[in-house]
C-alpha cells in the first residue's frame, strides 16, 4: 500500500471573480492508476468560501478530472465541481452549465496574464522611463524579457502533468505573458485551463511573484490589457465548407452581446475600448483575419474553404473558461445550421 496525495481543487464564491481553492487528501492505495474511478467525493466548509451559511455549511466536491502532480511525490491534481449537499450543482458551478456532453466542441484558449512584483506593485521589469510597448512582444534578451525562467518551468510542469499545452510567448507589455491550451471537449478545455492556472499560481509562491489576471491592471494607460481569446469549433465549423454557414454563426452572436459580456470577465470594459487590438465593448463585429473585431474568422479557415474554427477575442484574462465555453456553445447551437 502506498500513500498518495490528492489535491482537490475547486472554484469558490468570490465575486465578481471566482478564485481557486485547494486542499489535500492523503489516502492509501494499492497500485493506484490515477483514475477518477479510484477516488471519491469530498466536502468542504462553504461558509469560508462564500458558498454557504455557517448553519448549513457543507458543500460537496465531485471529482471530474485528475492529473499527475508534476512536483509532489505520489501526488495528483483533482479538478472538481462544487455541489450542494443534496447533490445538485451549486450556483457557482459553471462547469455544470456546459451543454457539450458529446465533446462536439473543441476549444483553444490563449491565456494572457502579468507577472506581478509584490514589492513594487508593478509588472516584472516594468519600465520607469516610459518605454513604449512593442519591443516586449515575443522578445528575447534581458532588456525586454522578464520572468522567463519561471515561464519555462511552468510550461514543463503543464506538460509533465499531461495537459495539452501548446505554447508560450512574451506579450506586448513588459512582464506580460501568454500560454495556449487546446482540448477536444468544452468541459475538458476548462479543466485544463484551471489546472494550468493552479500550477502557475503555485509556482509563483516559489518565485515570490504574483499572477495578475485583471484585464487592465495598468489602468487607463497606453499599455495592453490581458485577454483569454477563445478559439472554438464544432463539427459544422470544422467540415461545412460554406461561407454562408460561417456568417450565420457569427451573426448568431450579435443579439446576445450582453449575455456574453456578462460572463467574459469582470472589468472587461476597461480592456475592450476599441484600442490595443480590441473591439469596443459597446460594439459587435466580425471579420476575416481582423484582430480588432469581436469575432475573427482565421485566414487559415478561409483558405481551407471555410473549414476550421472561429476566435472570440472578447473574453478577459480573468474569465472563467467554463462559463465562457458554456455561453459560446449555447450561441453556436442557436444558429441551427
Amino acid at each position: 500500500m502506498a500513500k498518495i496525495k490528492l489535491e482537490y481543487l475547486w472554484l469558490d464564491g468570490t465575486e465578481p471573480t471566482q478564485v481557486l481553492r485547494g486542499k489535500t487528501k492523503v489516502e492509501e492505495h494499492e497500485d493506484f492508476k490515477g483514475t477518477l474511478e479510484e477516488i471519491g467525493m469530498w466536502s468542504f466548509d462553504g461558509s469560508s468560501t462564500n458558498q454557504a451559511e455557517g448553519g448549513s455549511s457543507d458543500c460537496l466536491l465531485k471529482p471530474v478530472a485528475i492529473y499527475p502532480d508534476p512536483v509532489r511525490r505520489n501526488g495528483y491534481l483533482v479538478m472538481t465541481e462544487v455541489l450542494n449537499a443534496d447533490g445538485t450543482p451549486h450556483p457557482t458551478n459553471g462547469r455544470a452549465t456546459i451543454d457539450d456532453d458529446d465533446d462536439d466542441f473543441w476549444f483553444g484558449f490563449e491565456q494572457e496574464y502579468f507577472l506581478w512584483d509584490p514589492e513594487t506593485n508593478l509588472p516584472l521589469g516594468f519600465p520607469r522611463d516610459q518605454t513604449p510597448q512593442g519591443q516586449f512582444y515575443c522578445s528575447v534578451g534581458a532588456k525586454n524579457t522578464f520572468g522567463r525562467e519561471m515561464i519555462e518551468e511552468h510550461a514543463d510542469l503543464c506538460i509533465d502533468a499531461g495537459l495539452n499545452f501548446e505554447g508560450i510567448n512574451a506579450e506586448v507589455a513588459a512582464g506580460q505573458w501568454e500560454f495556449q491550451l487546446f482540448a477536444k471537449g468544452a468541459k475538458l478545455a476548462g479543466d485544463e485551463i484551471w489546472i494550468a492556472r493552479y500550477l502557475l499560481e503555485r509556482l509563483g509562491e516559489k518565485y515570490g511573484v504574483a499572477i495578475e489576471y485583471h484585464p487592465k491592471p495598468l489602468g487607463d494607460t497606453d499599455w495592453n490589457g490581458s485577454g483569454m481569446h477563445a478559439n472554438f469549433s464544432n463539427e459544422t465549423l470544422r467540415t461545412c465548407g460554406d461561407k454562408a454557414v460561417y456568417e450565420k454563426i457569427c451573426e448568431a452572436f450579435r443579439p446576445v452581446v450582453d449575455e456574453h459580456i456578462a460572463v467574459y470577465g469582470a472589468y472587461n470594459d476597461q480592456r475592450l475600448t476599441g484600442k490595443h487590438e480590441t473591439a469596443a465593448i459597446t460594439d459587435f463585429s466580425w471579420g476575416i483575419s481582423d484582430r480588432g473585431a469581436s469575432i475573427r474568422i482565421p485566414i487559415i479557415a478561409v483558405e481551407k474553404g471555410y473549414k476550421g474554427w472561429l476566435e472570440d477575442r472578447r473574453p478577459a484574462s480573468n474569465g472563467d473558461p467554463y462559463k465562457i465555453a458554456a455561453r459560446i456553445v449555447k450561441t453556436v447551437k442557436s444558429a441551427k445550421v
